[in-house]
């Protein structure tokens, strides 16, 4: 038997060293290495690993020039699932290794238990290590998809018998659930730790290029948002998707932050419901409220997720301040953005808003980062500061720079496109963002604007 080995781990990075160090010298965190005990062995084949394996679905390491190099587009397996379609970038690739992570509660193993049961005609193997095949079999029931023949479940923590049962089914797609509850015989470290998490990794990486078998692997999140486990585990698989959304409300979005086989900028927005996640096909009219009588404080912004275009609601309120120091609060908007913002209205077009308590929320739950937003969020402050309403019927898209100048945003045809589709009878942009725009083949009014006091004009005169 090898002789044990102590060594310390980075917590961040899984940097490596013989002996303890205080700062880091990949990630320059203080105090993050944890004393593990490993096991070194001269040469480990894992149990999925026969004589049977089929020599071409080995890479060769022959090197080879790159124009001789023969190109082929690679068959992606195709779900019901147009949502995760989009966000994978046209289907699952054969080989490829999916890490997911989200919050405790978010749908996680909902959304993968959906994936298993939902695709015909392919085998699926759904691993869990932290539920059993009772509870498995009550949420299966609970999606209304528990028919289907060719799903196996098994719970198990062991990668050794994992890899043994793998041999046995055959499957065509395995699912993890999760990385930080495997652990295997070649370390001796617990179930979770940075050793654990990066060899189990590893083991399940060189089954699924050597077989070409697609993994989903399921993983936790820290207290900051990040994926568990040391950094180098989003570096090692090919998709890194990222499970969003608030537990209060019933939309959830799938995000893309890493995409070895497509778009690293596209999401998937989906209902939570008694039956399941519902992918949402036309997010823009479930993120607008339907009202009889237009509301002060509300504007339309048509901003891009990646991409895929969104008219979403900005609603503000703007009121007088009860104590000394005024608030700025900010539901899914950068609250340095909004205080930025203010600052251009007061020093630029002398708006009185530093006595004044200032709140600031996107409907739907969303996070916005895209630019484009800063148009509707001066239109909906103003509109709540003066109490008058804004047309129910236009939209805005564009940038507010520091001197109050409108700037131009990236694909304005697609945002005035979705205005247009959802019956949107006007939509104000940069003028700069007119040059070869043909305004003509649209049936929406194109408003150009140079600075915010010709919005001001054109809406409260």
């Amino acid at each position: 038997m090898a002789k044990a080995k102590s060594t310390y781990f980075c917590q961040h990075c899984g940097y490596e060293s013989p002996k303890w160090l205080g700062q880091c010298p990949s990630c320059k965190q203080w105090n993050a290495f944890v004393e593990e005990v490993v096991e070194k062995t001269g040469s480990k084949v894992p149990e999925w690993r026969s004589t049977s394996t089929p020599s071409t679905s080995r890479r060769s390491s022959k090197a080879a020039v790159i124009n001789e190099i023969v190109y082929q587009d690679e068959q992606r397996v195709t779900t019901p699932d147009k949502e995760f379609n989009r966000v994978l970038g046209g289907g699952i690739v054969p080989g490829s290794l999916v890490l997911i992570g989200g919050e405790p509660g978010i749908g996680k193993s909902t959304l993968m238990l959906q994936l298993a049961l939902s695709i015909p005609q392919v085998k699926t193997l759904y691993i869990s290590g932290e539920e059993s095949e009772q509870q498995i079999k009550m949420r299966a029931e609970r999606l209304s998809q528990s028919s289907k023949a060719n799903c196996y479940i098994l719970t198990e923590t062991s990668t050794q018998q994992i890899f043994k049962q793998i041999e046995t089914v055959q499957p065509d797609i395995v699912v993890i659930d999760s990385i930080q509850t495997l652990h295997s015989s070649h370390i001796e470290s617990a179930p979770g730790s940075v050793s654990q998490v990066r060899e189990c990794t590893a083991e399940l990486l060189r089954f699924a290029k050597e077989t070409s078998t697609p993994v989903f692997i399921v993983g936790h999140i820290t207290k900051d948002g990040s994926i568990a486990g040391p950094k180098v585990l989003e570096h090692m698989v090919d998709t890194v998707l990222q499970f969003e959304g608030d537990r209060n409300h019933v939309y959830r979005i799938l995000r893309a932050v890493k995409n070895r086989f497509g778009s690293s900028s596209e999401l998937g927005i989906y209902e939570m419901q008694g039956s399941g996640l519902r992918e949402v096909s036309n997010p823009s009219e479930i993120m607008i409220s339907q009202r009889d009588e237009p509301v002060s404080g509300v504007a339309i912004a048509a901003m891009l997720e990646g991409m895929r275009p969104l008219m979403i609601e900005v609603q503000a309120l703007v009121s007088n301040s009860a104590f000394g120091t005024p608030q700025r609060t900010s539901t899914g908007f950068d609250t340095k953005r909004l205080s930025m913002l203010l600052a251009v209205l007061e020093k630029r077009f002398g708006f009185r808003l530093s006595a004044q308590d200032v709140f600031l929320n996107i409907a739907g739950g969303l996070r916005v980062e895209d630019p484009a937003i800063d148009l509707a969020v001066i239109a909906a402050l103003i509109s709540s500061q003066q109490d008058i309403p804004l047309p129910s019927q236009v939209t805005f898209a564009g940038e507010v720079g520091l001197s109050g100048e409108i700037r131009a945003v990236n694909r304005i045809e697609q945002r005035i496109t979705e205005a247009e589709k959802l019956g949107f009878e006007g939509i104000f942009i940069s003028k700069y963002n007119t040059k070869g725009l043909d305004a003509k083949k649209y049936d929406i009014a194109i408003r150009p604007l140079a600075t915010l006091e010709n919005l001001f004009s054109a809406l409260f005169g």
